[in-house]
């Protein structure tokens, strides 16, 4: 029972990350390069201030939500559930070190100025934006695998000390 709540939440948790980042891929992105420069500055930061606290929360419950998967199946689920966590740390690793100080530079930029390399500042938060979205959305693929997958044992690895321990006792 506790694996399917860990499982559910997981699931949900990377699946909103994987959405999210999908959604600002196919459509936010490509939108931003046909507006003008000063409109998709402007709109890039106001978003981000909505965006942040909200990608942020994502992250942290789909890395939790699959970590804590991993120290409770075993296995094949184990080692999907664990890379899923790996991967949703990807994400949020990217997202801390490429695109977040390239949005602090896009705030400066919607008051003041674009710098006259920021054409390759903005091809570089694109660059970032569909790693960290790919890495999500092979995390979710992970714990799809591990959700509908048959696994010879599906016990936990609790449930699995607890035979052993049971066994021990009956011989």
């Amino acid at each position: 029972m506790r694996v399917r709540w860990v499982k559910g939440i997981a699931l949900t948790a990377t699946g909103l990350l994987a959405g999210a980042f999908g959604y600002g891929a196919v459509n936010l992105a490509p939108t931003f390069w046909k507006v003008p420069m000063d409109m998709r500055l402007s709109f890039h930061a106001e978003l981000m201030k909505m965006n942040s606290p909200v990608m942020q929360t994502a992250m942290v419950t789909a890395m939790l939500g699959s970590l804590a998967l991993a120290l409770i199946t075993r296995g094949r689920e184990r080692l999907l559930a664990g890379g899923a966590a790996l991967l949703v740390l990807v994400s949020f690793l990217v997202t801390r070190f490429g695109n977040v100080p390239i949005n602090a530079r896009i705030k400066e930029w919607a008051v003041s100025s674009p710098p006259a390399d920021h054409v390759e500042i903005l091809e570089r938060w694109d660059m970032f934006n569909r790693l960290r979205t790919l890495t999500a959305v092979a995390a979710l693929v992970l714990l799809v695998i591990s959700a509908v997958g048959r696994f010879g044992d599906r016990r936990t690895a609790a449930e699995s000390e607890g035979a052993a321990a049971s066994a021990d006792r009956a011989v």
